[in-house]
């Protein structure tokens, strides 16, 4: 950015600046305006490594494309005066010229615009790549290993320069990222953010440039991130709010509503004043924080005022490294640390985040090196592996986990003790990146071996400082070993100088390389001494202070009964996609990876589950109530319903029943079933559990009420009457409420493995070929197969589906099919059809969904459709009894596994039939034997793990993947080396919005939504391919356009309800109820429009509980009101969504989950007439972290703010 004249000259750097801190881009334009001096920054020398870096990345793609493309690369020369204008001028001509005469590739395009006078524009592109249709597309290099949105923005600016030039320019946007990939991007999915963002800009500059002064801190209309170079200085100059330790951006905000701007504000208000909405625990540490900040400045203050008074060395040197005063507040957390142990360890690792060294493949590259691995024992006895490539990673991993297998043996008490999840994470990324030691690391994980005291500080003691980094902590405990500011001081130093020894070495100076190898390895043991100091530190503190011992908390049992163990087909699979590398075969070892990845699959799902778990009975409730899925207990508004009963005839256990009102967090999926009740504290002594801690008691929900409570049934431990000797014995029948309901553990999936493992060794005995089967192709990502090697059945139109999916699967040979079905497009009719017809034809077919109500659905159809419901059935659910599907057209199977009669009488008979049930019948092979179904139908295949699919397939010749990804997705909570917890028919997309032809059948034709909802529907999330049925054009309601209408509301600081919205839900439903209605097909004619005509979604409970009450008050009981998950498959006349947060910052899962295109698309697409969104405007001001992020945000500013 510079003046140019009296026009400013501003640049895609720019637009970057402002959207990470616009206080910090009006500062820099007041310094160009002369409003104010320019800050005194030293250089970072991170960034200057990673610019020199990122000079050369550029520079090899630019030497590769010379030697491929020779002259057709065209090279434009860097401006010697990039300020001078007809210099400019002059190299923007040359660009245009060039393009316009086809140049393959230009370098170093120019673009200077100056079609506004007042703001002009000036760009330098990478590259111009001209494509196969003559139009050109926007790459940029990038050093970086994923694309980074400014990036994103960058390349829409000079996008929109190609455009404005009237240059053909290509739909997507590439960056060619520093290991050798490429990320491509469509434009669609920038260009609306970029233009807000730029939009806002542009407004800043025109509004401060027509005012005369500085930017002041604190002007509300700027955002500040309070954390960057410029915000710092401002925030020391006015004793910010952002001075106090661990204060957040949205906090502060809420602090300042309530008056308190600064942290001596915050330090003297005890009480919160009105108006701060700060949660109660948090405003109590945060001002105690600020108390103990503000006392030790004045204290430093003070100090230095003496010492300057004395004016000698001793005093002035007393000040240099003040001891920063402290407050013990929980020494529980200290008492809770293992006992001190002769094998105990301390470890810290050195990372270079900008390694990179060339893949296996030969053409990416990989990131990232942790170069030294060190430790010291209970004696400061230091040890390091040191590691300058990766090979030598992998086997400091090796030897550093072989090092501590033999001290866990002579001492298994033990504990490797580190600072920050540094050390945690990094242990587990190496091992699964080498797959070296992956057992090892999750045994040192799941046996809490790894104990980190930064948590254990954060939770226990509170310390003067603005930074809880171990550095500023030293002062406390390393006395006169206090580190000395020279040399290596900090991480960033660290990889500096690493960076500088190998360079010296490349030089040939090894003594140069040795000494600032030495330098970092001294750095990296004062780390580990350090780290040693501070745990004995605070066991000192608490034994002083507060009398308390480690290991006097106890110490939990192990994370889970199973111990995580990876599978022998594991490492035989990864063998196999080596091998595919070194063939160059990138499909073969995708599928291969994910192949291992499937066989323990469940095991991490399981393993994840339990982490969570006991770290929640560890860790205070503040830290986790909000996270999704836990129902925070108001045990005040919650009653006991039924107090403890004896067991009745047939009973087995003491009950009671619990009406618990609270509040579910954010995205939680409300319904009935197993959970946790938490209790704190413990009211009753469990096995396996420390009574200090929280307790976990199993139970079961058995309603949710329409206002958001929850009927919770609980039974004493033990499955008999209490009693002397019986199993409930010293089990006191309790009168204290849960503070919580957390998820329940998983359900049993041995059947799952089994077949997962059975399908494993198959593909594992083909040496390195692939049977074939349905689960082979769908992981290798092949076309279905038919027998006769044709093409599959083309549908002719949108009513010929049924005919060409049956002719298709006729001539299916062991393969799959999938057919994607958007919303209102008859995918379970067209599901229903098919099987009726197939067993008709003497097919044996199953129907396996994730619920047992879609499958249930699925059935009626069948019989619908024509089947005989003898040959239709399905077992009743293990909680259910006989009768249960009573109503239902199919059959009902009770009994210990029915399905296996059922199918053998029809076989044997020579019929066809349908057995219906979830994952976990068609693994069982006493229910359903190993490829005994002609097909298998997988409803709602976008929800549906590729390793679930893998297990069900096992029971099949034939797979019929049905369902959408681009409705509610996948849901997974392990963490897994390969992407099998992705949905099957999302794998086979690939990212598609629109299922690839050649891999089925998109169902193109909506029978539900009115043209005018459709369109934005099918710009929202199915690349404009989805269109209405014919017959939606015989519908109309007087009154009220068709179609998506946006109705912005103005509010703030809300986050999971907001009542101006449910007003104006309430005002839409008023303004709709009584207009005319006509339906031809469902036999209504001017029919006015009901409570029943109407649906309402939220994406919070809270909202939804809201609204619910809103409703109620205003007498509409009957409107539904709910949250997306509990809609699909509904349909109403008139759909209204409301999103309750106010801003980005107010919303708790962020914008990622409340613009999912994905949830968004099932909220609208539930309308047949119209649909109208109720939002904050404030959502779309914002700049997303993520790619997807700005493609989700850049879907809904289309929707909301349509361009033309």
């Amino acid at each position: 950015m510079y003046l140019l004249n009296d026009a400013l000259v501003t640049s895609a750097s720019d637009l970057k600046l402002a959207s990470e801190c616009e206080f910090a881009f009006l500062r820099t334009l007041d310094v160009k305006l002369g409003r104010a001096t320019a800050l005194d920054v030293e250089a970072d020398a991170m960034l200057e490594r990673a610019a020199r870096l990122g000079d050369r990345h550029e520079q090899r793609i630019v030497e590769q494309l010379r030697d491929d493309l020779g002259d057709d690369v065209v090279t434009l020369p860097r401006p010697e005066n990039p300020r001078d204008p007809d210099e400019l001028r002059r190299l923007a001509a040359q660009t245009v010229e060039a393009l316009r005469s086809g140049a393959g590739f230009v370098y170093q395009a120019v673009f200077f615009d100056e079609s506004d006078p007042e703001l002009l524009f000036v760009g330098f592109a990478d590259f111009l790549a001209r494509q196969s249709d003559g139009r050109y597309r926007v790459q940029d290099s990038k050093l970086a290993r994923s694309a980074k949105v400014t990036a994103l923005l960058q390349l829409a600016a000079y996008h929109e320069q190609l455009e404005r030039l009237g240059i053909p320019v290509d739909d997507e946007v590439e960056l060619i990222l520093g290991d050798g990939r490429s990320s491509i991007h469509r434009i669609d999915d920038i260009r609306p953010v970029f233009e807000l963002r730029r939009e806002r800009l542009h407004a800043m500059i025109r509004e401060h440039r027509a005012e005369t002064g500085a930017v002041a801190w604190g002007d509300a209309r700027y955002a500040a991130d309070g954390r960057c170079e410029v915000c710092a200085a401002e925030v020391d100059a006015h004793r910010d709010l952002f001075l106090v330790a661990g204060m957040r951006a949205t906090q502060r905000a809420k602090l300042r509503v309530g008056g308190l701007t600064t942290i001596d504000d915050l330090a003297a208000a005890v009480d919160q004043p009105a108006g701060s909405t700060v949660p109660a625990g948090t405003y109590r540490a945060l001002q105690e924080q600020a108390e103990l900040q503000v006392s030790a400045m004045a204290a430093r203050a003070a100090a230095e005022e003496t010492a300057a008074s004395a004016g000698g060395p001793d005093g002035a040197a007393t000040v240099a490294h003040p001891v920063p005063a402290y407050r013990l507040f929980n020494p529980q957390i200290i008492a809770d640390l293992p006992a001190p142990d002769p094998g105990d360890i301390y470890f810290d690792f050195e990372g270079d985040p900008l390694h990179q060294e060339l893949a296996a493949d030969g053409t990416t590259s990989q990131w990232g090196l942790d170069y030294l691995f060190g430790y010291v024992d209970d004696s400061e006895q230091f040890t390091s592996y040191l590691a300058h490539d990766l090979a030598a990673e992998a086997v400091a991993l090796r030897a550093f986990l072989d090092d501590v297998k033999l001290r866990r043996q002579a001492n298994p008490g033990m504990h490797i003790y580190h600072y920050a999840s540094y050390e945690r994470t990094h242990l587990a990324s190496i091992a699964a990146r080498h797959g070296v030691g992956e057992a090892d690391v999750d045994e040192l994980l799941s046996a809490n071996v790894l104990v980190d005291l930064y948590p254990v500080v954060k939770r226990s003691i509170r310390v003067a400082s603005r930074s809880y980094s171990i550095k500023k902590l030293e002062p406390l405990y390393m006395g006169d070993e206090l580190r000395t500011p020279d040399g290596v001081t900090t991480a960033a130093d660290s990889v500096i100088q690493y960076a500088r020894s190998r360079a010296a070495l490349q030089a040939g100076d090894g003594t140069e390389a040795q000494r600032i190898l030495d330098d970092i390895i001294d750095y990296n043991r004062y780390d580990c001494v350090s780290t040693r100091r501070l745990r004995d530190w605070l066991i000192a503190v608490a034994r002083a202070e507060a009398g308390v011992e480690p290991g006097t908390g106890g110490e939990r049992e192990p994370d889970a009964a199973r111990p995580f163990r990876l599978d022998p087909l594991t490492p035989a699979l990864l063998a196999r996609a080596e091998r595919c590398v070194t063939d160059h075969d990138a499909d073969g070892a995708a599928a291969n990876r994910l192949a291992a990845a499937a066989i323990d699959y469940h095991r991490r799902e399981d393993k994840s589950f339990w982490w969570a778990h006991f770290e929640r009975l560890e860790s205070d409730p503040a830290d986790w109530v909000g996270t999704r899925d836990v129902f925070e207990v108001d045990a005040a508004a919650s009653t006991i319903e039924q107090d403890w009963t004896e067991p009745g005839p047939g009973q087995r256990a003491t009950r009671r029943r619990v009406r618990l009102h609270g509040a579910w967090a954010p995205g939680s999926s409300a319904r009935p079933g197993r959970v946790s009740a938490i209790y704190r504290p413990a009211v009753y002594a469990k096995s396996g559990r420390d009574p200090r801690h929280a307790l976990d008691h199993s139970a079961v929900i058995d309603e949710i009420g329409d206002d958001g409570s929850v009927l919770l049934a609980e039974t004493l431990p033990g499955a008999a009457p209490g009693g002397s000797g019986g199993p409930d014995a010293g089990v006191e029948p309790w009168t204290d409420l849960p503070i919580a309901l957390t998820p329940g553990p998983p359900p049993m999936t041995e059947g799952h493995r089994a077949a997962i493992e059975e399908w494993g060794a198959r593909v594992d005995a083909q040496g390195d070929g692939w049977p074939l089967d349905p689960a082979s192709d769908i992981l290798l990502r092949r076309v279905p197969r038919l027998r006769d090697g044709g093409a599959l059945e083309p549908m002719r139109d949108a009513d010929d589906g049924v005919r060409a999916v049956v002719a298709s699967l006729r001539r299916m040979d062991d393969s799959y099919l999938a057919v994607q079905g958007p919303p209102g497009t008859g995918k379970t009719y067209l599901a229903a059809h098919v099987i009726a017809e197939l067993v008709a034809q003497g097919w044996l077919i199953g129907v396996v969904a994730q619920s047992h109500r879609v499958v249930e659905n699925v059935l009626d159809g069948v019989v619908r459709a024509g089947c005989v419901p003898a040959q239709v059935a399905k077992g009743i659910p293990s909680s259910e009894r006989a009768g249960f599907y009573d109503g239902h057209g199919f059959t009902e199977l009770s009994g210990s596994n029915p399905q296996a009669a059922f199918l053998a009488r029809h076989r044997d008979a020579g019929r066809g039939a349908v057995i219906g049930g979830t994952g976990w019948d068609f693994v069982n092979t006493k229910r359903v034997e190993r490829r005994e179904l002609d097909l298998l139908v997988i409803d709602e295949a976008g929800q549906f793990s590729l390793a679930n699919t893998i297990a069900v397939a096992q029971a099949a010749r034939r797979i019929l993947l049905l369902g959408d990804p681009q409705q509610l997705p996948q849901v997974s909570q392990g963490i897994h080396p390969a992407p099998i917890d992705a949905s099957a028919l999302g794998a086979i997309s690939a990212g598609h919005e629109v299922l690839p032809a050649e891999y089925g059948y998109f169902l193109a034709a909506s029978r539900r939504m009115d043209a005018a909802v459709t369109r934005p529907v099918s710009r929202l999330a199915y690349a404009g391919e989805l269109r209405s049925h014919p017959s939606t054009e015989r519908r109309h309601l007087d009154g009220v356009d068709a179609g998506f209408h946006a109705v912005p509301v103005e509010h703030s600081g809300n986050a999971t309800a907001s009542v101006e919205e449910a007003e104006e839900v309430l005002a839409q439903v008023r303004a709709h109820l009584g207009l005319r209605w006509t339906d031809e097909e469902a036999g209504r004619a001017d029919d006015p429009l009901t409570e029943s005509d109407l649906i309402v979604v939220a994406p919070y409970n809270a909202q939804v509980e809201l609204i619910r009450a809103t409703f109620d008050a205003a007498g509409f009981a009957r409107v539904r009101v709910g949250t997306v998950d509990k809609f699909q498959g509904q349909e109403a006349v008139v759909a209204l969504v409301s999103l309750a947060a106010s801003s980005p910052d107010d919303a708790p899962r962020g914008l990622d989950f409340l613009l999912s295109r994905n949830r968004l698309n099932v909220a609208i697409s539930r309308a047949q007439w119209a649909a109208r969104l109720v939002y904050s405007p404030k959502l779309v001001d914002h700049l997303p972290w993520k790619p997807d992020g700005v493609a989700e945000l850049s879907r809904f500013i289309e929707l909301v703010r349509p361009r033309g």
